[in-house]
């Protein structure tokens, strides 16, 4: 064979190798649980998936996991400290498997940097290994019913932070409203006591209420204050 050849033969040999797919590589576990019956559950169902390799003592050798599972009942004192402690690890990722998760508990469990959350109930194989896959990329894992508590918690709080006084649509009674409602047509007390049918002095209690409460200066603040959220 010619020099020049050679040259071709090499390098479509080399292309040809070039082009053939790599094997995925398999993401690291360690799986945490302080019940040995669900640690073993678990570790059998990933232990099959080419897609997962094993450590086989998490409490000896998983600091290089890409992935720590924490499989727990619930998420007691011990396992939030037990996830505040794998999170100061920055090579690993956190995902959970719980029994059972209150709406307490799903906050205590996002304060811990717990993004994959997954109830043992629905752990089937196919599910673990998506939480494991998912976690190792920094991707979410919630339930429907949890990320729609997750939601609302997260609205309350820019409810909060964007309103000192926390005023919603529920922060006024509907007596609460309608006397405002009247203040801002321009009534006085009297004239409201009349409309309403309460007597002045009640009138007056329920404005001074509202004023103390939302931490307000005077009727005309509180007229504007609650038109300004809707409020009225």
């Amino acid at each position: 064979m010619s020099a020049s050849m050679s040259h071709v033969s090499a390098a479509v040999g080399s292309g040809l190798r070039a082009s053939r797919p790599s094997r995925p590589e398999r993401v690291t576990v360690a799986v945490y649980a302080a019940d040995p019956i669900l640690r073993v559950g678990v570790v059998q169902q990933l232990r099959q998936r080419p897609e997962v390799d094993l450590f086989a003592d998490a409490d000896a050798d998983a600091d290089g996991a890409q992935v720590s599972l924490v499989v727990v009942d619930n998420v007691d004192d011990d396992v939030a400290a037990l996830l505040h402690r794998l999170r100061l690890n920055s090579a690993t990722r956190v995902g959970l498997v719980v029994g059972t998760l209150g709406s307490g508990a799903l906050q205590r469990v996002i304060e811990c940097g717990v993004p994959a959350v997954l109830r043992r109930a629905e752990a089937d194989q196919d599910r673990l290994v998506h939480l494991v896959l998912a976690t190792a990329n920094g991707e979410g894992v919630l339930p429907g019913d949890l990320l729609g508590k997750l939601l609302s918690h997260v609205g309350s709080l820019q409810r909060s932070a964007l309103d000192p006084h926390g005023l919603s649509l529920s922060t006024l009674t509907t007596r609460e409203a309608d006397m405002l409602r009247l203040v801002s047509e321009g009534l006085d007390t009297a004239e409201i006591a009349r409309k309403t049918a309460y007597s002045e002095r009640t009138v007056k209690n329920v404005l001074h209420e509202i004023i103390t409460r939302l931490q307000l200066r005077n009727r005309a603040h509180a007229v504007g204050y609650a038109l300004r959220n809707g409020l009225i």
